[in-house]
Protein backbone atom coordinates (compact mmCIF):
# COMPACT_ATOMS: atom_id res chain seq x y z
CA UNK A 1 0.00 0.00 0.00
CA UNK A 2 1.76 3.11 -1.18
CA UNK A 3 0.03 4.89 1.53
CA UNK A 4 2.10 3.14 4.31
CA UNK A 5 5.47 3.40 3.57
CA UNK A 6 7.11 2.22 6.62
CA UNK A 7 4.83 -0.52 6.92
CA UNK A 8 6.44 -4.00 6.47
CA UNK A 9 4.41 -6.95 5.77
CA UNK A 10 5.27 -10.77 7.10
CA UNK A 11 4.39 -12.21 3.81
CA UNK A 12 4.37 -11.11 0.04
CA UNK A 13 1.13 -11.25 -1.75
CA UNK A 14 0.33 -14.48 -3.23
CA UNK A 15 -1.06 -14.47 -7.16
CA UNK A 16 -3.90 -17.42 -7.35
CA UNK A 17 -3.61 -19.05 -10.99
CA UNK A 18 -6.16 -20.62 -12.58
CA UNK A 19 -8.82 -20.12 -9.74
CA UNK A 20 -12.29 -21.27 -11.14
CA UNK A 21 -13.27 -18.26 -13.22
CA UNK A 22 -10.05 -17.82 -14.46
CA UNK A 23 -10.40 -21.36 -16.00
CA UNK A 24 -13.48 -21.19 -17.05
CA UNK A 25 -13.09 -18.22 -18.88
CA UNK A 26 -9.78 -19.43 -20.87
CA UNK A 27 -11.37 -22.42 -22.06
CA UNK A 28 -13.99 -20.11 -23.42
CA UNK A 29 -16.67 -21.05 -21.03
CA UNK A 30 -19.64 -18.35 -19.76
CA UNK A 31 -20.95 -17.68 -16.68
CA UNK A 32 -22.70 -15.71 -14.16
CA UNK A 33 -21.93 -13.97 -10.64
CA UNK A 34 -24.98 -13.08 -9.08
CA UNK A 35 -26.13 -12.31 -5.21
CA UNK A 36 -27.57 -8.92 -3.40
CA UNK A 37 -25.25 -6.23 -1.96
CA UNK A 38 -24.37 -7.89 1.14
CA UNK A 39 -22.55 -10.52 -0.83
CA UNK A 40 -21.58 -9.26 -4.30
CA UNK A 41 -18.34 -9.08 -3.24
CA UNK A 42 -18.06 -12.91 -2.21
CA UNK A 43 -18.87 -14.12 -5.07
CA UNK A 44 -17.17 -11.85 -7.58
CA UNK A 45 -13.37 -9.88 -6.01
CA UNK A 46 -13.32 -12.25 -3.43
CA UNK A 47 -14.32 -15.90 -5.60
CA UNK A 48 -11.81 -14.57 -8.08
CA UNK A 49 -8.58 -14.52 -5.46
CA UNK A 50 -8.97 -10.76 -5.00
CA UNK A 51 -9.00 -9.97 -8.55
CA UNK A 52 -11.64 -7.04 -9.27
CA UNK A 53 -11.93 -6.83 -12.97
CA UNK A 54 -14.51 -9.71 -13.95
CA UNK A 55 -12.93 -11.72 -16.71
CA UNK A 56 -14.04 -12.73 -20.38
CA UNK A 57 -17.43 -14.20 -20.71
CA UNK A 58 -17.90 -13.39 -16.79
CA UNK A 59 -21.16 -11.42 -16.25
CA UNK A 60 -21.99 -9.84 -13.04
CA UNK A 61 -25.65 -9.26 -11.66
CA UNK A 62 -25.93 -7.44 -8.22
CA UNK A 63 -29.82 -7.03 -6.22
CA UNK A 64 -29.73 -4.60 -3.79
CA UNK A 65 -29.98 -5.48 -0.40
CA UNK A 66 -32.69 -4.14 1.99
CA UNK A 67 -32.34 -0.69 3.67
CA UNK A 68 -32.90 -1.62 7.18
CA UNK A 69 -31.18 -1.28 10.27
CA UNK A 70 -30.90 -5.10 10.91
CA UNK A 71 -31.69 -7.78 9.03
CA UNK A 72 -33.97 -9.80 11.62
CA UNK A 73 -36.53 -6.71 10.77
CA UNK A 74 -36.68 -8.07 6.73
CA UNK A 75 -35.24 -11.66 7.57
CA UNK A 76 -35.98 -12.96 3.55
CA UNK A 77 -33.18 -9.64 2.15
CA UNK A 78 -33.56 -9.87 -1.24
CA UNK A 79 -33.63 -13.76 -1.80
CA UNK A 80 -37.31 -13.77 -3.93
CA UNK A 81 -35.46 -10.86 -6.17
CA UNK A 82 -32.29 -12.46 -6.45
CA UNK A 83 -33.96 -15.78 -7.09
CA UNK A 84 -36.25 -14.47 -9.58
CA UNK A 85 -33.83 -13.06 -12.02
CA UNK A 86 -31.36 -15.51 -11.50
CA UNK A 87 -33.96 -18.16 -13.11
CA UNK A 88 -34.51 -15.27 -15.89
CA UNK A 89 -30.89 -15.51 -16.61
CA UNK A 90 -30.38 -19.24 -16.50
CA UNK A 91 -33.97 -19.61 -19.25
CA UNK A 92 -31.77 -17.13 -21.53
CA UNK A 93 -29.56 -20.13 -21.81
CA UNK A 94 -26.61 -17.70 -22.41
CA UNK A 95 -24.26 -19.43 -19.06
CA UNK A 96 -22.26 -22.62 -18.56
CA UNK A 97 -21.91 -21.45 -15.03
CA UNK A 98 -23.88 -20.00 -12.37
CA UNK A 99 -22.51 -18.47 -9.26
CA UNK A 100 -24.94 -17.94 -6.79
CA UNK A 101 -24.85 -16.74 -2.96
CA UNK A 102 -28.16 -16.18 -0.58
CA UNK A 103 -26.89 -13.76 2.28
CA UNK A 104 -30.31 -14.93 4.57
CA UNK A 105 -28.83 -17.25 6.78
CA UNK A 106 -25.82 -15.43 7.80
CA UNK A 107 -26.58 -12.11 8.13
CA UNK A 108 -29.98 -12.64 9.97
CA UNK A 109 -28.10 -15.36 12.37
CA UNK A 110 -25.28 -12.18 13.13
CA UNK A 111 -28.59 -10.72 14.61
CA UNK A 112 -29.42 -13.26 17.03
CA UNK A 113 -33.31 -13.76 16.69
CA UNK A 114 -34.10 -16.89 16.31
CA UNK A 115 -37.37 -16.57 14.96
CA UNK A 116 -35.88 -14.09 12.35
CA UNK A 117 -33.49 -17.08 11.61
CA UNK A 118 -36.30 -19.73 10.86
CA UNK A 119 -37.95 -17.12 8.67
CA UNK A 120 -34.61 -16.82 6.41
CA UNK A 121 -33.94 -20.07 6.22
CA UNK A 122 -37.53 -20.76 4.94
CA UNK A 123 -36.89 -17.65 2.61
CA UNK A 124 -33.91 -19.73 1.23
CA UNK A 125 -35.10 -23.08 1.25
CA UNK A 126 -37.98 -21.18 -1.63
CA UNK A 127 -35.30 -19.79 -3.44
CA UNK A 128 -33.02 -22.58 -3.95
CA UNK A 129 -35.97 -24.65 -5.20
CA UNK A 130 -36.69 -21.95 -7.83
CA UNK A 131 -33.27 -22.04 -9.00
CA UNK A 132 -32.72 -25.53 -8.84
CA UNK A 133 -35.92 -26.53 -10.65
CA UNK A 134 -34.83 -23.84 -13.52
CA UNK A 135 -31.47 -25.48 -13.76
CA UNK A 136 -33.05 -28.97 -14.04
CA UNK A 137 -35.43 -27.39 -16.54
CA UNK A 138 -32.44 -25.97 -18.87
CA UNK A 139 -30.88 -29.68 -18.52
CA UNK A 140 -27.91 -28.70 -15.86
CA UNK A 141 -26.88 -30.12 -12.91
CA UNK A 142 -27.22 -28.27 -9.36
CA UNK A 143 -24.10 -28.19 -6.72
CA UNK A 144 -25.31 -26.77 -2.98
CA UNK A 145 -23.27 -26.13 -0.20
CA UNK A 146 -22.30 -23.14 2.31
CA UNK A 147 -18.47 -22.40 3.09
CA UNK A 148 -19.23 -21.40 6.74
CA UNK A 149 -22.12 -22.42 9.84
CA UNK A 150 -24.48 -19.30 11.28
CA UNK A 151 -27.70 -19.72 11.52
CA UNK A 152 -27.83 -23.26 13.09
CA UNK A 153 -26.67 -21.80 16.47
CA UNK A 154 -28.49 -19.18 18.05
CA UNK A 155 -27.80 -19.56 21.06
CA UNK A 156 -25.12 -20.08 23.46
CA UNK A 157 -25.10 -22.16 26.47
CA UNK A 158 -25.64 -19.52 28.89
CA UNK A 159 -29.12 -18.89 26.85
CA UNK A 160 -27.76 -15.49 25.42
CA UNK A 161 -27.82 -15.15 21.48
CA UNK A 162 -25.12 -16.30 19.81
CA UNK A 163 -24.32 -13.93 16.74
CA UNK A 164 -20.64 -15.46 15.49
CA UNK A 165 -20.04 -17.74 12.94
CA UNK A 166 -19.49 -21.52 13.30
CA UNK A 167 -17.22 -24.22 12.44
CA UNK A 168 -19.40 -26.99 11.74
CA UNK A 169 -19.08 -28.80 8.23
CA UNK A 170 -21.63 -27.91 5.88
CA UNK A 171 -23.97 -29.81 3.65
CA UNK A 172 -22.75 -30.43 -0.17
CA UNK A 173 -25.93 -31.43 -1.78
CA UNK A 174 -25.81 -32.43 -6.04
CA UNK A 175 -28.62 -32.20 -7.79
CA UNK A 176 -30.02 -33.45 -11.44
CA UNK A 177 -26.26 -35.46 -11.63
CA UNK A 178 -27.40 -38.85 -12.24
CA UNK A 179 -27.55 -41.54 -9.50
CA UNK A 180 -24.31 -40.77 -7.88
CA UNK A 181 -22.65 -41.04 -4.47
CA UNK A 182 -20.93 -38.26 -2.76
CA UNK A 183 -17.83 -39.24 0.07
CA UNK A 184 -17.45 -38.28 3.30
CA UNK A 185 -14.75 -35.83 4.60
CA UNK A 186 -14.91 -33.73 1.74
CA UNK A 187 -13.50 -29.80 1.74
CA UNK A 188 -14.30 -26.45 -0.10
CA UNK A 189 -11.14 -27.08 -2.36
CA UNK A 190 -13.26 -29.98 -3.30
CA UNK A 191 -16.16 -28.10 -4.95
CA UNK A 192 -14.61 -26.86 -8.28
CA UNK A 193 -13.04 -30.41 -8.68
CA UNK A 194 -15.93 -31.86 -8.70
CA UNK A 195 -18.39 -29.84 -10.90
CA UNK A 196 -15.74 -29.57 -13.86
CA UNK A 197 -16.25 -32.51 -15.24
CA UNK A 198 -19.99 -31.89 -15.32
CA UNK A 199 -18.70 -29.05 -17.97
CA UNK A 200 -16.41 -31.24 -20.05
CA UNK A 201 -13.20 -29.60 -18.30
CA UNK A 202 -10.68 -31.47 -16.94
CA UNK A 203 -9.09 -29.96 -13.60
CA UNK A 204 -6.24 -28.05 -13.89
CA UNK A 205 -2.83 -28.77 -11.90
CA UNK A 206 -3.21 -26.03 -9.58
CA UNK A 207 -7.09 -27.42 -7.83
CA UNK A 208 -5.40 -29.86 -5.32
CA UNK A 209 -8.99 -30.69 -4.20
CA UNK A 210 -10.79 -34.43 -4.87
CA UNK A 211 -14.24 -34.83 -6.50
CA UNK A 212 -16.67 -35.37 -3.95
CA UNK A 213 -18.60 -37.42 -6.25
CA UNK A 214 -17.53 -41.49 -6.15
CA UNK A 215 -16.85 -43.21 -9.34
Amino acid sequence: DATMPNCEVAYPPVELKNVLGQYLSENGKTQLRIAETEKYAHVTFFFNGGVEAPYEGEDRCVIPSPKVATYDLQPQMSAPEVAAECVKRIESGKYDVVILNFANCDMVGHTGVFDAAVKAVEAVDTAVDQVVTAVLNAGGCAFITADHGNAEKMMNPDGTPFTAHTTNVVPFVAVGCGDVKLREGGCLADIAPTMLPYIGLPVPAEMTGKSIIVE
